[in-house]
């Protein structure tokens, strides 16, 4: 059955239902999320109360409290440490795993050389793109790599690498790359980094030897000190150390009891059977519990205030992924009417042509041009469309050869002939004065950002059918403008007016159905041929937009990345 006139109507009756549906959609979000809010408000508030009672009541337990506080020293001097070696391993070990090819091997030397670190007796390597998988150890001296002698430290070194040995014969990848440590050997403690390719397979290792006298002379003093200026009642606080033969390291003064150490506990990650200790006294009880009272409390609120910062920065980026939303669901909507109008206009005519209606040959030309015109509008939509898929999947290419820009006008001015002397609309096409050299663009893109300004001014010209295009030099630029004397932006919006899905909230340009995308390919287009686009509106006068393309030759076939795929 022909479509008629009341077949639009009801499409355009659909898009209100869908839009209609959608904004109900959102309104239920936005409740959901406000929800939400005050389900984390509350219970925090109750846990900010619930955290004063318990530190009041800790005044009451000053022991334990200052078992915790002396802990909190240990816990800080073992973290110092940790962190240290952590730090120097992450330095002097990451190689990249191309070092470990073998004839790239000997370049290692000069990574280490580079990365040479404290605390570190002796920095190796091993690969396992070699089937010998030899040991090399680095010499500092002659800033190369050496195969060692059979001594303790490479009788260590092989036992710490035996364990990968095995991964590499079974042949498995390796999930994490995070560091490993033997201690099998409290003599020789190594670190191991396990290198891997980009497919996740174990292709070496490097790895240190740790510096026991470095660790012991210079580390733990450092950490101990550190550590100890935010304890600022200490009186005769004395910091512990043990080895692995519970020997007192550290003071060297005289031996301690063990049975007088306040707190006690061993350090982690490196020299793990080696304990740290508290001994000595350390203000009143009173005093302690009072100025932790205060402390905590204030640590309390502060983490309460990031808490609800943190919230707060969340609903916001939940209302900015909501309204991303909305305008997404717009675009769809705004989409389907966009298709149903040029599709149902070549159904209607090609109906008419089919059933035999049309007979006079001038009546077939027209029809066909309407269809032509139709199907050309179709096309710049699902362009549009395909473009913006690509920019955002990074994939989008332009091909840049010498072209005359005032061809491409004139090409694209052709395109909406039919469409402008239908709609009533006259366009007004200004030449350059001077001849324009040939640029380098891609035409095919050029070409569509024109088309969707000169769109953008037949749906915004409101009652005015006037449209005036121009090509004109300005400096080292070739300038392309469109003008329409229509309703004109706001000022407060013209800055947004390139962000895709971004629709102008002002009511008549609203009610114009758009896709929301044309003005951000355009901004997309010019930015990758090295311009910029501009912008002079007024509301109630009209707008003109300029396209600035620099003279100079600018070819990039690169794929056009968004700045979003950067971040």
């Amino acid at each position: 059955m022909p479509l008629t006139t009341n077949d639009l109507a009801r499409d355009g009756e659909d898009s209100s239902v869908e839009l209609r549906a959608v904004e109900a959609s959102v309104l239920r979000k936005r409740r959901a999320m406000w929800g939400g809010f005050f389900a984390v408000l509350v219970p925090l508030v109750v846990l900010v109360g619930l955290q004063s009672w318990w530190l009041a009541d800790l005044e009451h337990s000053s022991k334990i409290a200052r078992k915790a506080a002396l802990r909190n020293y240990l816990d800080a001097v073992g973290k110092d440490v940790h962190v240290f070696y952590l730090k120097i391993s992450e330095r002097a070990l990451n190689l990249p795993y191309e070092v470990l090819t073998p004839e790239k091997l000997e370049k290692a030397a000069h990574y280490f050389k580079k990365k040479e670190v404290d605390g570190a007796r002796r920095l190796f390597i091993v690969s396992f793109l070699d089937k010998k998988g030899i040991v090399y150890f680095y010499n500092p001296e002659t800033v190369r790599l050496e195969i060692p002698d059979f001594s303790a430290e490479t009788l260590a070194v092989w036992a710490a690498i035996a364990p990968w040995k095995v991964v590499i014969k079974k042949d498995k990848k390796v999930e994490t790359t995070t560091l490993s440590v033997d201690q099998r050997d409290p003599k020789n403690r190594i670190i191991l980094n396990p290198i891997t390719d980009e497919w996740s397979r174990l292709v070496g290792l490097t790895g240190m030897i740790v510096d026991e006298d470095y660790f012991e002379q210079q580390l733990l003093p450092r950490a101990a000190a550190r550590a100890l200026p935010r304890f600022s009642k200490a009186k005769d606080l004395v910091v512990v150390v043990r080895d692995h033969n519970q020997q007192q390291v550290m003071p060297e003064a005289k031996a301690l009891d063990p049975k007088q150490d306040v707190v006690r506990q061993h350090f982690s990650f490196m020299f793990t059977d080696w304990s740290i200790a508290l001994q000595g006294s350390y203000a009143s009880p009173e005093s302690w519990a009072r100025t932790n009272f205060v402390y905590n409390m204030t640590l309390s609120v502060v983490l309460a205030v990031v808490l609800l910062a943190g919230v707060s920065v969340a609903l916001r980026t939940a209302a900015r992924e909501m309204k991303l939303s909305t305008m997404k669901n717009d675009f769809v909507s705004n989409v389907s009417h966009e298709l149903r109008t040029p599709l149902s206009s070549i159904r209607v005519f090609g109906e008419f042509m089919r059933l035999g209606r049309v007979t006079e040959q001038a009546k077939v030309r027209e029809y066909g041009e309407y269809i032509e015109t139709e199907s050309r509008r179709l096309t710049q939509l699902i362009n549009n469309i395909l473009d913006f898929s690509r920019i955002e999947s990074g994939q989008l290419v332009y091909r840049f050869e010498m072209t005359d820009l005032e061809e491409v006008i004139s090409e694209t001015l052709a395109t909406f002939a039919v469409r402008l002397r239908n709609s009533g609309f006259e366009v007004d096409y200004h030449p350059p004065e001077d001849l324009l050299p040939e640029i380098s663009v891609d035409p095919n893109a050029i070409g569509r950002a024109v088309a969707n300004l000169i769109d953008n001014a037949v749906k915004y010209s409101g009652e005015s059918r006037a449209i005036e295009v121009g090509v004109r030099r300005d400096g080292d630029d070739a300038v392309i403008s469109v003008t329409d004397h229509g309703i004109g932006i706001p000022k407060d919006e013209q800055e947004r007016i390139f962000e895709r899905f971004h629709r102008v909230s002002t009511g008549l340009v609203h009610d114009v159905k758009g896709t929301g995308l044309g003005l951000a390919l355009v901004q997309h287009i010019v930015t990758a041929h090295g311009g910029r686009i501009s912008v002079a509106s007024e509301v109630g006068k009209g707008s003109t937009f300029s396209l600035h393309l620099p003279l100079e030759a600018c070819g990039n076939t690169e794929p056009a990345v968004t700045e979003d795929q950067r971040a």
